[in-house]
């Protein structure tokens, strides 16, 4: 059975940071494009980060410079460091996954097949 599974949120007060993991199991995320994506309440989904293959990556403007995604392939694992956290941060963090060629770049706007179950984050003092 092919699935994702979320951690690492949880509360933190503004400008502190909180590493979300991806981690999957019944088959390897180095053959996939991996996303992350976050929802708040009485919101639209919104892509946050993705990450290619071959490592390349990109990110919403809202994150830029304060988070990063990164790969542990030898963990089968896609990490989202978060750092500066602000309140509108707050939201259900999603990761998802999309096999694809390994030189095809990453979007967000892709149509990712597979996905986790969330992980709250909450940005509060």
């Amino acid at each position: 059975q092919l699935q994702l599974v979320e951690s690492g949120g949880g509360l933190v007060q503004p400008g502190g940071s909180l590493r979300l993991s991806c981690a999957a199991s019944g088959f390897t995320l180095d053959s996939y494009a991996i996303g992350w994506f976050r929802q708040a309440p009485g919101k639209e989904r919104e892509g946050v980060s993705c990450i290619s293959r071959m490592g390349g990556t990109n990110y919403a403007d809202s994150v830029k410079g304060r988070f990063t995604i990164s790969r542990d392939n030898a963990k089968n694992t896609v990490l989202l460091q978060m750092n500066s956290l602000k309140p509108e941060d707050t939201a259900v963090y999603y990761c998802a996954a999309l096999r694809v060629p390994v030189f095809r770049g990453c979007r967000t706007d892709m149509r990712f097949d597979y996905w986790g179950q969330g992980t709250q984050v909450t940005v509060s003092s």
